[in-house]
């Protein structure tokens, strides 16, 4: 087998191609089922949620920052799939200990497609990776003829937190036409109200998650920002790097129609 690289730049050394995997990524559990490889999967967290009608039969290995070391080791996994911000690097370091660890690192869609060419060359699954990133890339071609709107882009309420712009999210903010007013900052900021008030923003976008923003919090955020439009806004489309990421342009294109 040759060595492989993360995107830590991490090698990983693999003796064959793997035949028991455990992912610790949502949406990157999602690619490996979409790439063919759910009879290889072994373990997940419970956050991994899709494809719905077939995770419940993977064995839940804890959530993402408190992963439960000791079942994934029962697991006897041949390949453990990470990623740097979702996963605690010192219990990354720990499951090293024991078995190979590929860890992603993605702030773009670049990074993401990177992520799936290099986990479809370590299962042997070169093909459908790069079948599934053209059938991405032709998707988003559509995206072109938006007239461009500012957004606030929120994922938490208390404290109300933000997206900057070396960020995934903030670059599907960019394919699906929205500016984002808080562009200039870095990683998950905290934002006040005042702030939110005086950024010219024509719309408010809640995100489904990690906060789970539903009516009752888009009520009580309209009585704040009375002069803005406020909606929500499926996370799982702007966030999920995987997979989930081929139905992200129609979703784009029905939630621009209704703005």
């Amino acid at each position: 087998m040759p060595i492989y690289f993360d995107q830590l730049g991490e090698s990983i050394d693999l003796k064959h191609v793997p035949k028991r995997i455990v992912s610790l990524v949502p949406s990157q559990t999602e690619l490996l089922f979409d790439l063919g490889l759910e009879n290889k999967i072994v373990g997940r967290t419970k956050f991994c949620i899709h494809p719905t009608s077939k995770i419940e039969q993977i064995k839940r290995v804890g959530g993402t920052k408190n992963l439960n070391i000791e079942v994934i080791k029962s697991l006897v996994p041949d390949l453990i799939i990470a990623n740097k911000e979702e996963n605690v690097l010192e219990q990354i370091k720990e499951l090293k200990s024991f078995c190979p660890v590929y860890t992603s690192d993605i702030k773009n869609v670049e990074e993401a497609f990177d992520m799936m060419r290099c986990i479809g060359a370590i299962i042997n699954v070169e093909q459908q990776a790069e079948s599934l990133i053209q059938s991405i890339i032709q998707s988003f071609s559509r995206l072109n003829d938006f007239e461009k709107i500012k957004v606030v882009y929120l994922i938490w309420q208390n404290p109300m937190m933000t997206v900057g712009g070396d960020t995934f999210i903030n670059q599907l903010l960019e394919k699906a036409g929205m500016e984002n007013v808080f562009g200039d900052k870095n990683r998950y900021p905290k934002i006040s109200v005042e702030e939110i008030k005086v950024s010219n923003a024509d719309y408010i976008l809640l995100s489904s998650e990690p906060f789970p923003f539903q009516e009752k919090h888009l009520k009580e955020i309209e009585k704040l920002f009375p002069t803005q439009k406020i909606i929500l806004v499926d996370g799982e489309m702007f966030s999920w790097y995987g997979s989930r990421m081929k139905f992200a342009a129609n979703y784009f294109l029905q939630l621009r129609h209704s703005m």
